[in-house]
């Protein structure tokens, strides 16, 4: 599976949920049974090899800005969230973090933002369809900090200032 492919299946799961996460995870893992094993190990490396991207100071202030407040494991489950939203919202927010306020149409609080069974997808489909544990996908985890400069997140002028698009279409 090459990244166009990876791609392609994040936007028909996410149009065929219409953008309910949930949902998304649950055509996500649909459609990855229709693969055989190895594309689907491979689905998930392109995942992870994402995820572990966006493990980002400044993609966190977003997520702060966004779900006003944001712990360790909620920012796990952003991460699998954004990647869920396709490559262009992805790479927008990796390459301004503060373009989200254009880049998502809506923002939804309640079920937007928390991608958590996005991120449990392959590993699902893997097991029902060799009835084992995925193996290790051989992709070095996300580093015990993460990359950038850290940013407090309790200081609201700080967050204003750092995401002044955010702050003004999600706070203001």
């Amino acid at each position: 599976m090459d990244e166009t492919e990876f791609w392609e299946l994040i936007d028909a799961t996410r149009a065929a949920a219409e953008g309910d996460p949930e949902e998304q995870a649950d055509a996500l893992v649909d459609r990855l049974l229709q693969l055989d094993p190895e594309l689907v190990l491979d689905f998930a490396r392109h995942f992870e090899a994402r995820y572990n991207r966006a493990y980002r100071w400044d993609l966190w202030g977003a997520a702060w800005v966004l779900l006003d407040g944001c712990s360790d494991d909620a920012f796990d489950f952003f991460r699998c969230w954004l990647i869920g939203q396709g490559r262009e919202v992805y790479e927008g927010a990796l390459h301004d973090p503060d373009s989200l306020a254009e880049l998502l149409d809506e923002f939804d609080e309640e079920i937007d933002g928390d991608g958590e069974e996005l991120g449990y997808a392959a590993d699902e489909a893997y097991e029902q369809l060799t009835g084992t544990v995925a193996p290790d996908l051989g992709i070095a985890p996300a580093p015990a900090e993460p990359a950038g400069r850290s940013l407090d997140f309790e200081n609201e002028r700080a967050l204003a200032d750092g995401y002044p698009r955010l702050w003004d279409r999600f706070k203001a």
